[in-house]
């Protein structure tokens, strides 16, 4: 070659791509095992924060005391979807991606697997003596009965002018494809499921009911194929909740046990039945289960205005802020009472104790000795009427707080108040009475129409990578000539030689042995 066709050669730059090109690369990229594998492992690790970090749509009120504890980090939590991780934008980005990958695997394997079915064992070599398991022996064996010992140990077989060719193992290449099938089946009935299921909680206080309708719920959350028809027309009334707590040892306090007690009807019309409803033993109806989460205490309050009115009477949902004692946070508004409205910030004790330095706390989570605290008593404008949501553990709004006139602080009651003891605001502003303590729980209320079929999906994907691990395909030959036999055989499986050793002495035996001892 010349300076100048080097210099020309040189000169020539490599083609580029194009759109199609980098279409194809791709969607190669994409489609191939290793990517398939990786984007596995990125789905199982990002369902990791839905179990570290507490979930809106299962324990929102450990969302709200987040909130309360540390605003900052929630925010930060918010931001990035970490409260809603199975219904954030990312999580999708990964399930479609994982989707659409294991649907490039399974094509082009499926037609690869159609094929080797179709395929018939390749004729036996020349030399079987070089292949790495070989045998001879002398005898009068036909190429009809090698080939019909053979089949009996479930060997696919062919044969031909003197030689027999049989081939085994095919499941493992079953097992592998359906294990794939199985992972693109459990994402279709996961994602069947988001369609057409939904969830939602709610809180309910003992003596109170539900009714499984959309506006029954503290928080719903819908698949878009989801109506307010959709939902199965049952209700319930919990009548009781008992929990029971280690009395003593180091571990006291600690929760052994809880249930809640309902009065169901499956239907409008339906006959009630009672039923018991404990931690990881839901309630089902009609394929809607309902799951007991969680608990706290709802002492009672009766409150009474400054015109001598009962402006308020009931139990008040406390939000707990010890879980070991139970010592909980209680919010009560009182938008009715005249002349103006009233709130409080109590702190509900379970079992109040004094301390040394004048104050009390709970030493145990049961109500044993139940009293309330009151932090704080005011009046004014608590926002409830200007049209804004608000958080039922909150007060009123931080630019309303400064406007409130503070009628009691947590420094003028040292004393709590007991079960039937009341305090008298001052300038005649009303009282507060603690009559009784009531318990609530939250519920978890889930319909998921994918569920069985995931749950199949799932088995299937457990046995199928079973067989495609266990099972090996191997290759056995057989040449018959002049009364001499000669046996060959391979794995087309690496690492399993070893285990085929055993197995190929087995095959020699029979072939070798009389009619009358073949198994």
């Amino acid at each position: 070659m010349t300076v100048d066709e080097l210099e020309k050669a040189r000169a020539v730059k490599p083609a580029g791509l194009g759109p199609l090109g980098w279409l194809r690369w791709a969607w190669r990229t994409l489609t191939s095992m290793k990517t398939a594998l990786i984007l596995l492992f990125l789905f199982a690790l990002a369902s990791v924060p839905g179990s570290l970090v507490p979930q809106r749509g299962v324990e929102p009120d450990k969302v709200a005391r987040l909130y309360q504890e540390n605003p900052t980090l929630a925010e930060w939590y918010d931001r990035l979807q970490l409260f809603d991780v199975f219904t954030s934008v990312w999580f999708a980005a990964i399930y479609l991606l994982l989707f659409t990958s294991l649907i490039g695997c399974i094509i082009p394997r499926t037609s690869t697997y159609l094929r080797e079915l179709r395929r018939r064992p390749p004729a036996a070599p020349r030399n079987l003596s070089r292949l790495p398991h070989s045998a001879a022996f002398s005898g009068d064996l036909t190429v009809e009965e090698a080939a019909r010992r053979l089949r009996k140990r479930r060997f696919r077989v062919d044969t031909g002018d003197g030689w027999v060719a049989a081939e085994k193992g095919y499941l493992r290449e079953t097992g592998n494809l359906v294990f794939h099938i199985s992972l693109l089946g459990l994402l279709v009935a996961v994602g069947f499921g988001s369609l057409y299921g939904y969830r939602g909680n709610v809180l309910i206080v003992e003596g109170d009911g539900f009714a499984n309708t959309v506006a029954a719920y503290d928080r719903f959350i819908p698949g878009s194929q989801v109506s307010a028809e959709s939902l199965e027309p049952f209700a319930f009334q919990l009548t009781d909740f008992l929990a029971t707590y280690q009395v003593e040892g180091d571990k006291k306090g600690q929760e052994l046990d809880f249930s809640a007690f309902l009065k169901v009807n499956d239907s409008p019309g339906a006959s009630e039945r009672p039923y018991e409803l404990k931690v990881n033993e839901p309630l089902e109806v009609n394929g809607t289960q309902t799951y007991l989460i969680g608990h706290g205490y709802a002492p009672v309050f009766r409150i009474t205005d400054g015109k001598g009115e009962v402006a308020f009477e009931g139990p008040v949902p406390c939000l707990i802020e010890d879980r070991p004692t139970l010592t909980s946070g209680c919010v009560v508004k009182v938008p009715d009472a005249q002349p103006q409205q009233l709130g409080f910030l109590l702190r509900f004790l379970p079992t109040s104790v004094p301390l040394t330095d004048g104050g009390h706390a709970s030493a145990f989570p049961g109500a044993i000795q139940p009293e309330v605290q009151v932090l704080g008593a005011f009046s004014g404008d608590l926002g409830m009427r200007s049209g804004k949501p608000q958080s039922v553990y909150e007060l009123a709004p931080p630019e309303l707080m400064s406007k409130l006139t503070p009628l009691v602080m947590g420094t003028a009651v040292p004393k709590p108040l007991a079960v039937g003891q009341s305090l008298d605001l001052p300038q005649e502003a009303g009282k507060l009475e603690f009559t009784g303590v009531k318990e609530w729980i939250t519920l978890q209320i889930a319909y998921d129409p994918g569920r069985v079929p995931a749950l199949v999906f799932a088995a299937l994907a457990t046995v199928s990578i079973a067989l495609s691990l266990t099972i090996r395909r191997r290759r056995v030959w057989v040449r018959v000539k002049d009364g001499t036999v000669e046996v060959g055989g391979l794995t087309r499986t690496e690492g399993s030689a070893a285990g085929f050793a055993e197995e190929f002495d087995d095959i020699v035996k029979v072939l070798s042995a009389g009619d009358k001892d073949v198994r």
